[in-house]
């Protein structure tokens, strides 16, 4: 069986480049956004990961979906990368560990203010098709169609 990270993220898309974010701490950048906190919502998990991450808010009534992804997350050991889950907490030694999927849905959507990392975050850059090893698997995946549909150059 495996484990699922389920998080929403915010597709930003300016002169065919997607806007991606790079955590404190992290060397890999990210699709902004996040996973839900409780019982939220896409939408209420969504205005609250751009805000937190890029200190903007998102106009709720031009939020639309885009598409779910859904691909195997990095490890820490093998990228440095934090997926959130980690073997002992699943109850399991690293060689029982269950495979960790991430699904990804995602969102465009205007914003009011001025697009800025936060405390959280240590870099925002726009990225184009030729960055995509920058990103995880999942996010990838996003960037495969978004080139396919002529949106990333």
């Amino acid at each position: 069986m495996s484990v699922l990270i389920d998080t929403v993220a915010w597709v930003r898309i300016e002169d065919g480049r997607i806007l991606c974010a790079r955590p404190r701490g992290k060397d890999v950048f990210y699709i902004p956004g996040g996973k839900r906190e409780g019982t939220e919502t896409d939408l209420e998990t969504l205005l609250r990961e751009v805000e937190e991450e890029l200190t903007v808010s998102l106009i709720r009534e031009t939020v639309v979906h885009a598409g779910t992804y859904e691909a195997p997350a990095h490890t820490e050991a093998d990228t440095g990368v934090d997926t959130g889950v980690d073997a002992d907490a699943r109850g399991q030694d690293d060689a029982d560990a269950a495979p960790v999927l991430v699904r990804m849905s995602c969102y465009y959507g205007d914003y009011r203010g001025t697009l800025a990392a936060s405390s959280e975050i240590e870099e925002v850059a726009w990225f184009s098709f030729a960055d995509r090893s920058l990103v995880p698997p999942v996010d990838q995946l996003l960037f495969d169609d978004l080139k396919a549909a002529g949106q990333l150059r």
